[in-house]
């Protein structure tokens, strides 16, 4: 079997259970060329670690944008908005200090831990809606609105817009791929292009009307705001802020369902004593990380684990793979949620590029999973509506996930 033909992260097989094909490549290639992504993708945790400390030879400027060849139309409708995507995560020094600083201060630690009441409140409010039901889509009820209603707050757009945002950033995720036809490739660069305009109206809006949110902090100097960023990068961060602060966290919410459900023993221990959310919420994102991994270019002619590798050339960073890296964890295919591992995980990345988000991630994985497990006795995966995952590049999670649980009847007026 060969791994630069067989390796394609939109197969459903490895959709649904890449893990023994990753390890594969470990043993046998730990880095190798994918035809599906045109990259190199890296697989062991410790040439991940060094690709991402190393700024010099790799390169996050224009990471992101896609390799696909798309029709004349498909072009044509993006070089409505901005073509380039000039964001944090596609950004090296000293451009990427420039923006993180106004990521620092938007995700503070005193910022974050001020929304816990608010997380707690809105986790509650989602959980009323279908307590009494005794099952629900976790995804479409709980695991998309929570972030969904909590990113939305720190931007300072409203939740009726979360749907319209939520096409938008599934329609980037679509492009990046390139591997759709044509018309619905249309589609998506209209929603990705409306998706800029939405973001640029309400950052210009801001300038006038400033309010206590992230878009706010976003609006660029030159247009009377404060924050030192062109309107471009303004936009393609609020994008990337709603796509790292809602989807990652809904995808984490749902692999960390999942795992529980399918390890009861330690699901019950979870139960016993929640005090271990919080490692669990580490052992959840080390075993099913939510970015599945993210690119790189190489900047200079350098080799990796032996591999040579010429400048332009991109690296897909597998970091679903370096989390179960052998050389880096005891028993890397255990779910071990009192596991606390020397070595961290790499969902948020290293380096440079450490989530800025990070915090904020945490604090609802463990809002949600505390409140979940509290108030749905007995939670189990639905018994004849099967899960579904979603088929993307860099985010793994899912598009449904049916539960079940002994619900407690509806108290009635007599």
């Amino acid at each position: 079997m060969n791994l630069s033909t067989t390796f394609d992260p939109m197969a459903p097989d490895q959709t649904d259970d890449p893990y023994p094909l990753y390890a594969r490549a470990r043993r046998e290639q730990p880095v190798f060329f994918a035809e599906s992504l045109g990259a190199w993708v890296v697989t062991r945790y410790a040439d991940i670690a060094a690709v991402a400390r190393d700024t010099e030879r790799f390169s996050s400027a224009g990471a992101l944008e896609s390799s696909a060849v798309f029709p004349d139309e498909v072009t044509a409708i993006l070089r409505t908005g901005y073509l380039e995507f000039q964001s944090l995560v596609q950004s090296d020094p000293p451009d990427h200090t420039r923006v993180r600083n106004v990521f620092n201060k938007a995700l503070s630690p005193q910022r974050v831990a001020a929304l816990e009441p608010k997380v707690r409140a809105i986790a509650d409010e989602l959980i009323d809606g279908f307590v009494h039901d005794g099952e629900v889509d976790l995804i479409e009820r709980f695991a998309f609105p929570l972030p969904g209603a909590v990113i939305g707050e720190l931007l300072g757009v409203p939740r009726s817009d979360l749907p319209r945002l939520k096409r938008g950033s599934n329609a980037k995720q679509i492009l990046l791929a390139g591997a759709a036809p044509p018309a619905l490739l249309a589609e998506c660069a209209r929603e990705f292009v409306d998706l800029q305009r939405y973001f640029g109206a309400h950052i210009e809006a801001r300038v006038d009307e400033p309010r206590g949110d992230l878009l706010t902090l976003l609006a660029p100097s030159d247009i009377g705001g404060t924050a030192p960023l062109t309107m471009q990068e303004a936009v393609c961060n609020a994008i990337d802020l709603l796509a790292a602060g809602h989807e990652t966290t809904t995808d984490m919410i749902g692999n960390g369902m999942t795992l529980l459900m399918a390890h009861p023993e330690q699901l019950a221990a979870l139960r016993a004593d929640p005090s271990l959310v919080p490692d669990a919420v580490d052992e959840i994102l080390r075993m099913e990380a939510p970015v599945r991994g993210l690119f790189r270019r190489v900047a200079v002619d350098t080799t990796l684990a032996g591999v040579a590798l010429p400048a332009g050339a991109r690296l897909f960073l597998l970091y679903g793979s370096a989390n179960r890296d052998e050389q880096a964890y005891p028993d890397p295919d255990v779910f071990d949620i009192r596991r606390r591992p020397a070595t961290p995980h790499l969902a948020f990345s290293k380096g440079i590029h450490f989530c800025v988000g990070n915090a904020l991630a945490r604090l609802e994985g463990r809002v949600a999973f505390e409140r979940l497990l509290a108030r749905l006795p007995g939670v189990r995966l639905h018994p004849t509506r099967p899960a579904e995952r979603r088929a993307f590049i860099i985010l793994r999670g899912y598009e449904r996930l049916p539960l079940a649980w002994d619900a407690a009847p509806r108290e009635t007026n007599a």
